[in-house]
């Protein structure tokens, strides 16, 4: 092999290990960036959301039982979070558990027998309702509560 020759193919080992590099270090780079959500719902009724962590932050909300809420960040026993309809604050930790609860997000929801929409309507969910999540079926999501059971699709609740 000439020079020439060996000088192209180093070069063309020298790029293909850079380009190696580069896919490992952005496909880790992404892979950190496709972290699951974490969801962590309100414990009890009339708990405080407040503008800071800490109690002597404002209160701006006061949340019911089971209201499920997106984490953002923490400190220290507090919890930055985020609710369906894009609002934020703090919460202590101790007030919310990772039970699983759902929010109808739409005006009304079908609750239908079965996982699908050719299942019989059962009832009907209207906006803001906190339903229990029991479980899920492709794009549907079974739920619970006191006066009704069945499956919503997932595009009509939050998360």
């Amino acid at each position: 092999m000439n020079l020439i020759s060996w000088h192209l193919v180093m070069k063309h080992c020298l790029l293909l290990r850079s380009c190696v590099l580069i896919l490992l270090v952005v496909g880790f780079a992404g892979f950190e960036a496709v972290e699951a959500a974490e969801y962590m719902s309100v414990v009890r009724n009339g708990v405080n959301l407040r503008s800071g962590p800490g109690t002597q932050n404002e209160a701006i909300f006061q949340l019911p039982t089971g209201y499920p809420l997106l984490v953002l960040e923490r400190k220290g026993a507090w919890i930055k979070v985020q609710d369906y309809e894009g609002d934020k604050g703090w919460i202590q930790q101790s007030l919310v558990s990772k039970n699983s609860f759902v929010i109808v997000r739409v005006r009304e929801a079908k609750v239908r027998s079965g996982p699908g929409a050719s299942a019989a309507e059962v009832g009907k969910a209207a906006k803001d309702v906190i339903l229990s999540r029991a479980g899920s079926q492709g794009d549907w999501i079974k739920v619970s509560h006191p006066q009704l059971k069945g499956w919503i699709h997932k595009d009509l609740l939050w998360p």
